[in-house]
């Protein structure tokens, strides 16, 4: 469903039909939801229904007997038609493949039963009784389809038996479940299982053809009888007339061995007949060895002859058995490799054997054995369609290059030794030659077979999950060594090599099942390679220590030992082999196209010419050999020797000129080429205003094609980049992909550029489109060149810079697309990410985790806090201002994405199976809510005013945090420890938070004491809760070795250790009188410091938690537990000295140097900070080390308590907040490396040179002398000089950006930013609480008050700053000449005379009169209407500020440009204060009540004073409008000319 989803997704750019396209993007999201449904509701009946699984498989096997049965009864009666489609030659198929199926499955439930695992029991269960349901299916095809009546009843017969020992099987599975580890139902098991394979085996030899087979493989058996014969008499031939035979025989059995191989790709009964002829030539190829053998002069000889005799007899059977094998199963393409090998090792025996027993003249045999050779390769060229090597296209080419080398030099020899009659060198050369032809032809095949995958409309194969042949030869291999342990006549040094043989094939077997596990998504066979492997270890193991046993002692007992040991390893071997059968886990086989097969027909040609006249040149110098005075002989060899030369030319010339990819490199950069041209003429349209808006298509469609387009193009930059390094049979396909989606995405640009109004913006599209294609084309050129030839190292650089070019172009155009969504509330592409991301999540190819369950726990639990914290914002947002919902909608789909990310770690990482299923499966349902969300976000920002969509983005909201609670709770689930450790880490910041605030009430002269109360009271109370907090810091580090359990009882009793400390230090604090705030600030930050420790021993335990001893986070705990105690002593003196007036200063000197050492470790750590921040803010805080270095040096000077105390509260805070910024704004994106590098140099050296001065102010306190304060100087002389360095540092960082933090427009700009977010939040606020009219009683809440003076505090800063600014900007107008120094009409142009001085002070008595008007609405004295006036007076005010601004000033003055876009924010949130005001008054109208009075007079009496307060309102009304007329013809008199223009058009 995945695949279908992801490949319909990438298929919607490339429709060129809107309609279509349209129809199969929302099929596709259809699909999506819907699987996503599905995926749901099967894990729910998955949890519901596990335990019925075995009795579901149970009653689907007897009923697939009785359909058997049925099957034959109609099969008798002669009404058994094949169902349509069916044929024998695919129903054979199919039956040997499910036979495979049910093999597997029967070994993946024996081994889940053993386990006593119920749950994957049933799983396993279910799949055996799947595989016999296709088993059965295929069964009654091949009875159907058959005509032979005895077949077709021996088939069915035997399926039926399949099915009547499977019931056994699983009815025996269900009782060994209930009694878990009990030997003799599991010995039972055993016995059942091994029924069923031998019935399945039954069952594949029914079919047509198997038959056949297995008769040559009786018959190769039969006759290799003979050679078991202890003498062999002569047959009283001459040896010539033997050898002759032998010879002519030999060539036959060659031969038919090829058939064999040929026969395999054709039907069933080429097959039959292929091998019984193979058969009949075995016999008689053995006959005639046998008769050699006779002959033979010496027993030796003999012996040798019988010996190659035997491996020729294995390598025949080895060659049927693999012929077998493919006829059940024609597609799978190791076994048509196997085969090949199979057929080669035949011609490598019978090679031998020649070699051995002829003697005839030098060079004759190596001539005959070089042409069976090359026969036996010449089947690689006749149709290539498989992998014959694991060689890369460029690899081939050398090895042609190589190889044809090696044969020209051989040709050479050839000739010349003929000529020379040098018969041994002659035989040499033939010998070599003809190995580098098969070398040759082997690269040419695999070269072709490379050429025809890598066109685009071919498909490569893929490789499957194992590769059942490497099991089927170690399996091979493991067996012979352990027959060979067991023979009575093998002797020591043969005992160990064949340990030797055993250990190398099991390693690899159980490497290979370790890999296939991490790669397979299905959980039981992810368990069964896990538990197959460890079997195989383990027999293994037993097995070796019985060979070691042996080597000690080598007899019989041992023997016996050894023997007994080698059986449960073979089983577990051969159980291995049948389960890694499963056709599921096969190789996928290359789909060539005709053009693919047209690319290969040059190579595959002269390859074949090359084989056809080497061939001719064998046949010639062999005879030449003999007789070298044949002049006609000789010119047919050099005709044959040129042929092969210019065959070899074409073949590298071919092979050089087509390498894969080449040609559609060329196609692509055309097309991106094209594309390019396309949006340059775009953009001259836009900009001369000829681009003519698309009306066929609408802005979110081409929003969505471009985003489609844009997300393929991304999702295949990588593949592009692994093709052009290292896999060139990919780059056609990659590319062409590619390349196809540009197309779309050009249309879809210039298509939205049409829709844009703003040329602006138009261009940004349009131009960042461009830059996308470009950088696409740079890379096409350098893939083009790299090729995919991982030699090609010298490219490689220059790929990789291409590819992070194209990666940053993508993501900008992805960032502007994504804005441009959220903004228009276009939420299909989030829910697509969404979906994206879950899916992502759920693919099993995980790469290797860097970090551990801990460090992706910590970050999902951040991720899913700030998931909730978002869904809150939308729902505020969905009130207040629906259009914001776009954005954090967005912001909600990146926050999932990080989320989805994460999960897919943490679930590897997890404990176990089931905790990693659990923690996805919860983040898979967020994610679905998540898109319920998106989507009624979408809708609500479309229709802000739609009640009933508000309602459902509500719930959805509700719906997300319930699920963010479940997501928390999985993986408290996982590590409940480390859980407790974040949440612990958690409350210990907000404990600090807490502390901080008291300190600012301390340090303002406000934490006052409770009653009577003194420090005495609470000493011991701090003192014994100090100590307990000590105890809880020894679990908590132990917690870390510990189990979960403890680690979670540790770091909750230390929170609320801490969490009391606390409380009793700020009431100690608070007895010691707001007369003292420096000693209750130094007691304060002493349980400060105890709770930031806490918080780092929290999280050093959280992250040393489960890790050996000698791991690098256990030394980060012990340091941070150092720490700990040093903090928590320091306290415990603190408390001691507070009282004591002699040496609670000195006291406090010394806390402050230990917290400054503290400070200064975490600065020189290489951890970075949390966030950055900016160089203005960092020198800002530079400016405290100078106060607090003059404060320290008197305290040195005059040694008094007091002035000591407040030299360490100050030193602290002004070292602290230093060191901060420093390292914050060292680390910020935009700084150099160099850079960096010395701002954190001069920071450390500042804090050491305080530190110094410190230590010595501390030294005189102790015992002062004039020599001493003497040296002050010099140690405050070092902090100055740091100070000026930091400086500099800090200017090197800002770059040309950077202003001066001093500068008055500035410091305008920021408080100018800062009213306009006053304003919005006192216009949020007055329109969600606005108060009643009547006055305000003295206990009622005055919330809404604080907030309107916190935005008068706030425009009253800014209007002083703005003040300041102006006349900043008013001496930069007079040092340019614009301005005079006294103004020419001071008295006429009174308004004006000060230019933006003056305009920035009605800026401010506005906004003064807007806080008044503010202020007493919210009391009730004042109306709205007052409210109303004196917002638009401030707008008024600061447009005239920004007109003085526009008429005086350059155009390209940074500093009016600063200043204009700070007032135009002040404006923007004016305006909003109006319309709040505005809507407030409206709606007061309507809740306005009108008590009508029922008697007659008084209800008269209240019409006439109605209608009196109405006509005097009325009058009062015009009187207005007259005098503000009036004021307005006043001022406009004395405005200057250039303004009244500019005035009238504002």
């Amino acid at each position: 469903g995945r695949t279908l989803l992801s490949t319909s997704k990438a298929a919607v750019p490339t429709i060129s039909d809107q309609a279509s396209a349209m129809q199969l993007s929302q099929c596709a999201k259809n699909l999506a939801s819907a699987l996503a449904e599905l995926r749901t509701a099967s894990q729910k009946a998955q949890e519901a229904c596990g335990p019925l699984e075995i009795d579901n498989a149970l009653s689907m096997v007897r009923d697939l007997e009785k359909e058997i049965q049925e099957a034959k009864a109609s099969a008798e009666e002669g009404k058994l038609k094949p169902l349509p489609g069916e044929t024998l030659e695919k129903c054979s198929q199919d039956l040997g493949n499910s036979t495979k199926a049910v093999s597997s499955a029967i070994a993946q439930l024996l081994s889940e039963a053993t386990q006593g695992n119920e749950n994957y029991t049933g799983m396993a269960a279910r799949d055996v009784a799947q595989a016999l349901k296709s088993l059965a299916s295929a069964a009654r095809g091949v009875a159907a389809t058959t005509d032979d009546s005895a077949a077709r009843s021996a088939i069915l017969d035997c399926a039926g038996d399949v099915m009547d020992k499977s019931s056994n099987l699983i009815e025996e599975t269900k009782r060994a479940i209930a009694k878990p580890g009990d030997a003799e139902s599991q010995q039972r098991l055993a016995q059942v299982a091994k029924a069923v394979s031998q019935a399945l085996n039954r069952c594949v030899n029914c079919l047509p053809g198997q038959r056949d087979v297995d008769n040559a493989i009786r018959t190769v058996g039969e006759a290799s009888k003979s050679l078991l014969a202890d003498s062999f008499p002569s047959s009283g031939k001459s040896f010539q007339e033997v050898q002759a035979h032998l010879n002519e025989v030999a060539a036959g059995l060659n031969q038919s061995a090829n058939e064999v191989v040929q026969s395999s790709r054709g039907t069933t009964q080429d097959l039959a007949r292929a091998t019984s002829k193979f058969g009949q030539e075995f016999s008689n190829f053995l006959e005639a060895g046998v008769d050699m053998a006779g002959t033979s002069q010496s027993k030796e000889d003999q012996t040798q002859v019988v010996s190659n005799l035997k491996t020729i007899s294995m390598s025949s059977s080895k060659l049927l058995l693999a012929a077998k094998a493919l006829s059940t199963d024609p597609s799978s393409p190791n076994l048509k490799n196997q085969l090949a090998a199979a057929a080669r090792a035949v011609t490598d025996t019978i090679n031998q054997l020649i070699t051995m027993c002829t003697q005839q003249a030098p060079g004759q045999k190596e001539c005959d054995n070089a042409l069976r050779e090359l026969e036996s390769v010449k089947g690689m060229l006749e149709n290539p369609t498989e992998a014959i090597s694991e060689l890369s296209y460029f690899d081939c080419i050398d090895s042609v290059m190589e190889n044809s080398k090696v044969l020209g030099e051989s040709m050479a020899g050839i000739s010349h030794n003929a000529k020379n009659s040098n018969l041994p060198e002659f035989g040499d050369s033939v010998s070599t030659g003809s190995r580098a032809l098969c070398g040759l032809t082997e690269a040419a095949a695999q070269a072709a077979y490379l050429l025809g995958v890598s066109d685009p409309n071919s498909t490569a194969g893929q490789k499957g999950l194992v590769d059942p042949a490497q099991f089927a030869r170690a399996n091979q291999s493991i067996q012979m060594a352990c027959q060979n342990l067991v023979d009575p006549a093998c002797t020591q040094s043969q005992v160990l090599s064949a340990a030797t043989i055993v250990a190398k094939h099991t390693s690899a077997l159980c490497n290979a099942c370790r890999l296939a596990s991490s790669k397979t998504p299905n959980p039981v066979a992810k368990r069964q390679f896990v538990q197959s492997a460890k079997e195989v270890a383990n027999t293994t193991a037993n097995l070796v220590k019985s060979i070691k046993a042996l080597d000690g002692a080598f007899n019989q007992e041992n023997r016996e030992k050894c023997k007994a040991a080698t059986g449960p390893l073979i089983e577990a071997v051969d159980n291995l082999t049948a389960f890694a059968s499963n056709p599921e886990f096969a190789s996928i086989p290359a789909q060539i196209s005709p053009e693919g097969h047209a690319a290969m027909e040059p190579i595959v040609a002269a390859a074949k010419t090359m084989l056809e006249s080497s061939t001719g040149l064998i046949q010639t110098a062999r005879s030449l050999a003999v007789n070298p005075k044949d002049p006609p002989k000789w010119s047919v060899l050099a005709g044959h020797s040129r042929t092969v030369s210019d065959s070899i030319k074409k073949l590298i010339t071919n092979m050089r000129e087509k390498a894969p990819g080449q040609r559609e490199c060329d196609d692509a950069i055309e097309a991106l080429n094209g594309c390019i041209r396309e949006v340059d003429q775009a953009s001259l349209a836009a900009i001369s205003q000829q681009l003519t808006p698309r009306e066929d298509i609408s802005m979110e469609t081409l929003h969505e094609q471009m985003a489609a387009s844009v997300h393929e193009i991304s999702n295949l930059i990588d593949p592009v980049a692994v093709a052009a390094r290292s896999e060139a049979s990919q780059l056609g396909h990659k590319v062409s992909q590619m390349a196809s989606y540009f197309e779309p995405l050009i249309m879809g640009a210039i298509g939205t550029a049409s829709k844009i109004l703003n040329s602006q913006q138009q261009m940004a599209v349009l131009d960042q489109t461009k830059t996308l294609t470009e950088s696409a084309l740079q890379m096409l050129y350098t893939a083009k060149e790299a090729g995919g030839n991982p030699k090609a190292a010298h490219m490689h650089e220059a790929l990789e810079e291409s590819v992070q070019m194209m990666k940053e172009a993508v993501d900008d155009l992805g960032a502007t697309l994504s804005e441009a969504a959220s903004a228009a509330g276009a939420v299909g592409g989030m829910v697509d990410s969404i979906n994206d991301s879950i899916n992502k999540m759920e693919d099993t190819q995980v790469q290797e985790p860097e970090g551990t369950f801990v460090d992706y726990q910590t970050t999902m639990v951040k991720t899913a806090k700030a998931i909730a914290v978002t869904v809150q914002e939308m729902v505020t947002k969905s009130n207040t201002n629906p259009d914001d919902l776009g954005g954090l909608a967005n912001q909600l789909t990146n926050e999932f994405g990080n989320l989805a990310n994460e999960a897919k770690y943490a679930a590897v990482t997890a404990e176990n199976d089931e905790i990693g299923s659990h923690i996805k499966k919860q983040v898979g349902e967020l994610g679905f809510t998540c898109t319920s969300l998106v989507t009624k976000a979408g809708a609500l920002q479309c229709s802000p005013n739609d009640t009933f969509t508000k309602k459902e983005l509500i719930e959805s909201a509700r719906k997300v945090s319930e699920k963010v609670s479940h997501v928390l709770a999985s993986l408290q689930a996982g590590n409940r420890g480390t859980q407790a450790c974040i949440t612990a880490a958690s409350a210990v910041s907000g404990i600090i938070a807490d502390l901080d605030t008291t300190i600012m009430f301390a340090t303002a002269g406000t934490l006052n004491r409770e009653n009577a109360e003194t420090f005495a009271d609470h000493r011991e109370c701090i003192l014994k809760t100090a100590k307990a907090l000590v105890e809880d810091t020894k679990l908590l580090v132990a917690g870390a070795g510990a189990s979960q359990e403890r680690l979670a009882q540790a770091a909750q009793s230390s929170v609320s250790t801490i969490t009391k400390l606390a409380d009793v230090v700020k009431l100690g604090a608070a007895s010691l009188g707001s007369e003292d705030p420096e000693t209750q600030v130094v007691l304060i930050n002493a349980v400060k410091d105890v709770a930031k420790a806490l918080g780092n021993l929290i999280s050093a335990t959280k992250a040393a938690a489960g890790k050996p001893h000698d791991d690098p986070s256990m030394l980060q705990l012990k340091n941070s537990a150092k720490v700990m105690v040093t903090n928590v002593t320091s306290l415990l003196k603190t408390v001691k000295a507070v009282e004591d007036e002699a040496t609670k200063g000195t006291r406090a000197l010394e806390a402050t140097i230990e917290h400054i050492k503290q400070e200064l470790a975490v600065f020189n750590s290489a951890d970075p900070p949390a966030k950055t921040t900016t160089p203005e803010e960092f020198i800002r805080m530079t400016k405290g080390i100078t106060m607090a270095t003059a404060k320290a040096v008197a305290a040195g000077n005059s040694c008094r308590q007091e002035d000591i105390i407040a030299t360490a509260n100050l030193s602290r805070r002004a070292i602290a907040e230093m060191l901060h910024s420093c390292k914050q704004a060292a680390y910020h994106p935009e700084v150099s490396k160099d850079v960096q590098m010395r701002a954190l140099r001069y920071g450390n050296e500042c804090a050491s040179g305080y530190l110094g001065l410190l230590e010595h102010v501390l030294v005189i306190i102790m015992k002062p002398s004039h020599d001493l304060k003497q040296q002050l100087a010099s140690y405050s002389k070092q902090v100055a000089g740091s100070v000026t360095e930091l400086i500099q540092a800090a200017e090197a960082m800002k770059g040309t950006e950077w202003v001066d933090p001093e500068d008055p427009t500035v410091i305008a700009e920021n408080e100018l930013l800062g009213a306009a977010a006053a304003i919005e939040a006192a216009a949020k606020k007055l329109e969600q609480l606005r108060p009643r009219t009547k006055p305000k009683e003295a206990d009622e809440s005055l919330n809404f008050e604080e907030q309107i003076l916190e935005a008068a505090k706030s425009i009253a800063a800014a209007t002083s700053a703005l003040v300041k600014a102006a006349s900043a900007a008013q001496r930069e107008l007079v040092a340019q000449g614009k301005v005079g120094a006294i103004p020419a009409n001071a008295v006429d142009d009174g308004q004006w005379s000060q230019g933006l001085i003056s305009a920035a002070r009605m800026v401010a008595a506005a906004t003064n009169n807007l806080c008044e008007a503010a202020n007493s609405a919210v009391q009730g004295h004042a109306s709205e209407e007052k409210l109303i006036s004196s917002a638009k007076q401030v707008a008024a005010s600061t447009a005239q500020l920004l007109v003085a601004c526009k008429v005086k000033a350059d155009q390209d003055s940074q500093t009016m440009k600063r200043l204009q876009a700070a007032g135009n924010a002040v404006k923007r949130a004016s305006d909003n204060l109006v319309k709040a005001a505005q809507k407030a008054a409206f709606e007061e109208q309507d809740d306005q009540a009108v008590v009508v009075k029922s008697k007659m007079v008084g209800g008269i009496a209240q019409i006439i004073a109605a209608q009196e307060e109405m006509l005097r309102k009325e009058r009062e009304l015009d009187e207005a409008r007259k005098k503000l007329a009036m004021i307005r013809q006043q001022q406009y008199k004395f405005l200057p000319s250039e303004l009244r223009e500019d005035g009238q058009e504002q």
